[in-house]
């Protein structure tokens, strides 16, 4: 039998019901990095493979990763696999039945914004 009521009720729970949450963004950011450091790869293998075709591949290469918009791109790569790694060892303090309640997992989502930003400038600072 057809459900007369269906019209008046959402299907499943949608994002304009709940707020965001420190654990939800920073798994959806997990996520999205993970895809980024596989373009952000790439890029890099792009580089090397011009490197070892000839001068005018590598002069195209290399002239649109030394750009601003290279750089920028290098920069976000930088921030993504620090925040992809500390992603990865929360989840394996996870794994180990740690930190699984509320407030200690918006924590952890915290530390590593927070922590993922800070590695990023000293590796910038560093190079």
């Amino acid at each position: 039998m057809a459900d007369v009521n269906r019209g008046n009720r959402p299907l499943s729970p949608h994002l304009t019901i709940y707020r965001p949450q420190w654990t939800s963004i920073t798994s959806i950011l997990v996520r999205i990095t993970g895809n980024a450091l596989l373009v952000a790869g790439l890029l890099i293998v792009w580089w090397f493979v011009a490197a070892a075709t000839g001068p005018e591949a590598f002069a195209l290469a290399n002239g649109v990763l030394t750009s601003w918009f290279g750089k920028l791109i290098m920069l976000g790569s930088i921030w993504a696999l620090w925040y992809h790694s500390l992603g990865g060892l929360r989840h394996l303090v996870w794994d180990s039945g740690r930190m699984l309640d509320v407030a200690s997992s918006e924590r952890a989502g915290q530390a590593m914004v927070a922590l993922s930003v800070v590695l990023t400038l000293v590796t910038v600072a560093l190079l």
